[in-house]
């Protein structure tokens, strides 16, 4: 691995600048000490950053292409990060603590996104209304200009990709403001964008505090339209700023996701959807399986599986795994790993026991927890109702399907959900029932790129991934047009 370079830099209209706030260190929380500085911006560079999407858009050199040339330019930015792949992983690992190996599919889901989004670009049609012989009436769909964009650090590359794709896909020109925490891997995003040919202003990115550069970016008067990723307090805050300029938002706000297991479940096939759905990434994914709902005649023995796998899973650093497996890295920092850590011994003190984890590996000194198993949680518990983003599974119990359903829903959340059953029809009263915007049956995370992903409740409003998305990023315009 190449040694990383120490200070990184803002990239606004096509230019590579210092930000006016200063520096940031990055923190490798596997070992706790400054992996590089990062350009901080202020409410001036998100201004200029601003601008220069703004007079990009006026110019229509973007938004004015051919879709299907612009659709390619897309799809190359996505070949561009397969190409780097190797130079992007190590750097995602140091600055956020997952296994070089979950990097790697990150990165990999990243590109994924320009390819769905790049092909989509010439689908985007209008219509034609039909009011009779004296007129001729149709519709198009316009981009909405600039498209402000608010990442989240659990996944800084795969949750740019999907909304960056998708709006320069429908014509948009797009501000980016990279999380605090893992900036670094953003900067190839504005590679891509200069290797794919994509005019200056296309791309802009901007390492800021949310309270700062993230605040001026949501309530700039010349921002079209925001995305954002996060906690529900932050999302409030940049809907409020939004609306002060009547802009359209997708808030894609975390959740408590639920599955319920049935006595009729594949508990070989489950144990291991555990794993994908509460370890990957250090359980620091929005839609992970943080509460597992098992019926009673089957609760012991599904406990003592999942324990057994939790204990198999070797902890440490992220850059010292590179190969899929049995293993998970660091939290992103010690406040978050601190913050789950809190949650899980105030569990404890209200009636939970711990079946296994819940401690710091005393062998490393960076932000890392076990993989820990809750059992005896009840829904009243704030670690049944609060969103840890930690690797700590809660167990619950129900005896009836009624009780599953109700337990399920009985949160602020609604992002995603699951039931395992072998019976088509209880699965199928539980995916209507389960308040959640999407719903998976016998395979947590089932879908991909191509399915719609948003939530209900406190998880937001809009939807990303699918042909869903594009509608968030273009308006319709209706012609109406008097013949003779």
């Amino acid at each position: 691995m190449n040694e990383i370079k120490q200070y990184w830099q803002n990239y606004i209209d096509g230019e590579w600048v210092d930000g006016g706030a200063g520096r940031i260190d990055v923190i490798d929380p596997a070992t706790g000490k400054t992996l590089a500085q990062h350009a901080l911006a202020d409410a001036r560079d998100v201004d200029d950053a601003v601008q220069a999407a703004r007079h990009l858009h006026q110019s229509r050199d973007w938004s004015g292409l051919r879709p299907v040339d612009r659709g390619r330019k897309v799809r190359a930015m996505g070949q561009y990060l397969l190409h780097k792949i190797d130079e992007i992983a190590p750097v995602l690992t140091l600055e956020q603590g997952k296994p070089l190996w979950e990097s790697r599919v990150e990165i990999t889901g990243a590109a994924r996104y320009f390819e769905y989004y790049g092909n989509q670009a010439e689908t985007i049609e209008g219509r034609s209304i039909p009011l009779g012989d004296k007129y001729f009436d149709f519709t198009t769909y316009e981009p909405y200009g600039v498209s402000a964009q608010i990442i989240p650090w659990n996944y800084p590359l795969e949750m740019t990709a999907r909304s960056l794709s998708a709006a320069l896909a429908t014509g948009n020109a797009c501000v980016i403001k990279s999380p605090e925490l893992t900036p670094l891997s953003l900067a190839w995003f504005a590679l891509a964008a200069e290797a794919a040919g994509l005019p200056d202003g296309a791309v802009n990115i901007l390492c800021g505090y949310g309270r700062q550069a993230g605040a001026a970016l949501a309530g700039h008067t010349k921002v079209n339209q925001v995305v954002f990723t996060g906690s529900v307090p932050t999302g409030i805050a940049v809907a409020k700023a939004a609306a002060l300029n009547v802009v359209p938002c997708v808030l894609e706000l975390g959740g408590k996701s639920a599955a319920i297991v049935h006595e009729d479940a594949n508990l070989d096939s489950f144990v291991d959807d555990v794993r994908w759905g509460i370890y990957f990434n250090a359980g620091q994914t929005c839609s992970a399986m943080s509460r597992v709902i098992v019926h009673d005649s089957i609760h012991d023995e599904l406990v003592d599986r999942i324990a057994d796998m939790a204990e198999t899973l070797s902890v440490g650093p992220g850059i010292d795994r590179p190969k899929i497996g049995a293993n998970m890295g660091a939290m992103v920092s010690l406040q978050q790993r601190d913050r789950a850590e809190i949650m899980v011994t105030e569990a404890i003190g209200s009636g939970a026991n711990l079946a296994t984890g819940g401690r710091r590996p005393k062998r490393h000194v960076g932000a890392f927890l076990e993989p820990t198993v809750l059992t005896d949680v009840t829904p009243d518990m704030a670690i049944a109702r609060e969103e840890i983003f930690g690797p700590v599974l809660s167990v619950l119990r129900f005896q009836e399907d009624e009780d599953a359903i109700e337990i399920a829903n009985s949160t602020q959340y609604g992002l995603v959900g699951g039931v395992f059953t072998r019976d088509l029809d209880r699965a199928t009263r539980a995916a209507q029932q389960m308040r959640a915007g999407q719903v998976f049956v016998n395979e947590w995370f089932a879908g991909g790129v191509e399915t719609p992903f948003g939530g209900f409740g406190k998880s937001g409003y809009g939807r990303e991934k699918g042909r869903e998305a594009l509608w968030n990023y273009v308006q319709t315009k209706n012609v109406a047009i008097r013949l003779g």
